[in-house]
């Protein structure tokens, strides 16, 4: 790992090893840790410009590689990546860790993982940051079915459910599939020309070609740490999360989806993966609820607008432990 992160260490949990990064800027543990959780295709590394921010300001942070990416354990079977053992993962690295309750902050797939901690796990949670992943009700049917609807199936949610096709094709060129996924934003404008056709990320990465580096939101040595990481892990984790979509979806049925735990959640202007507007009416479900939107910022907000996520959570996080 780069040196501008935390030495790696591996941490066995709920039969699984998990890499584990941490800051520690609490050696007196007064205050409640921060979990940071990466989405896809992320790593713990995605949290670079955060970790040491937040030690700063007083806490112990620890990023992790979820199960399936990175450094941590990788299995085959697709029924480990459900929210129900991603979040007994989380529930028993703190209980390996000894720490009672967190914060839990997490962007992509790991907003999702964080919100469903707050569902499944609320009594190890001190409070939530979702980074521009909005916490929706339950839908009526299930997620693929609708995706398919009104996006067609091209859309990467609807081909990730094919086993093994989607790895083998990132697979074929790794670096480019990175370059390919951090881009700079395209503006609102031009996204009713861009969709559904952006949502095709295996039709994009086989028809494209290399980006121009000045297209690209991180630098040639990022792309290296993401590349070596994929080749150490496969792409069968992180995508196996998305085919547990619809499992999630029954998993939650008759269950309480009110998220009571003191909650942040920070959005980016520029996301046409997640746009500001899919987290209209979360303090429906979510009433402790500070909401923010970043301007400037596509999806990938912590390489984007790193400073001005720093300095929201911080501000929050302060407020929280002050009260």
């Amino acid at each position: 790992m780069a040196h501008d992160f935390p030495e790696r260490q591996f941490i066995d949990a709920n039969n699984v090893r998990l890499a584990a990064y941490e800051a520690d800027g609490d050696p007196t543990r007064m205050r409640p840790p921060i979990m940071l959780i990466h989405g896809w295709p992320e790593i713990a590394y995605s949290w670079k410009n955060q970790i040491y921010a937040l030690a700063d300001a007083g806490f112990r942070v620890i990023a992790i590689d979820l199960k399936g990416f990175g450094y941590s354990d990788a299995p085959a079977d697709k029924a480990l990546y459900d929210i129900e053992h991603i979040t007994d993962d989380l529930a028993a690295l703190l209980d390996a860790l000894d720490i009672e309750q967190a914060f839990f902050c997490g962007h992509d797939w790991g907003g999702a993982i964080v919100w469903s901690m707050g569902q499944w796990r609320p009594e190890r949670v001190a409070g939530i940051i979702g980074v521009c992943t909005p916490l929706r009700p339950r839908p009526p049917a299930p997620p693929i079915t609708i995706i398919k609807k009104r996006f067609t199936e091209k859309h990467y949610f609807v081909q990730f459910q094919e086993p093994d096709v989607a790895e083998k094709i990132f697979e074929t060129d790794i670096e480019r599939f990175v370059q390919m996924m951090f881009r700079k934003p395209p503006p609102r404008e031009r996204w009713a020309a861009l969709i559904p056709e952006i949502y095709d990320l295996p039709g994009r990465f086989q028809s494209g070609k290399a980006a121009h580096r000045n297209d690209l939101i991180v630098s040639d040595d990022i792309i290296k740490i993401y590349v070596d990481a994929y080749q150490h892990s496969g792409f069968h984790g992180g995508i196996n999360l998305y085919r547990n979509v619809d499992r999630n979806w029954a998993l939650m049925e008759g269950r309480d989806e009110m998220v009571r735990a003191p909650s942040l959640w920070i959005g980016a202007e520029l996301d046409v993966f997640l746009p500001p507007e899919t987290a209209d009416d979360m303090e429906k479900i979510v009433p402790n609820l500070e909401k923010h939107v970043i301007r400037d910022s596509g999806h990938w907000i912590m390489w984007e607008q790193p400073n001005a996520l720093n300095k929201l959570v911080v501000d929050w996080l302060m407020r929280q432990i002050s009260t």
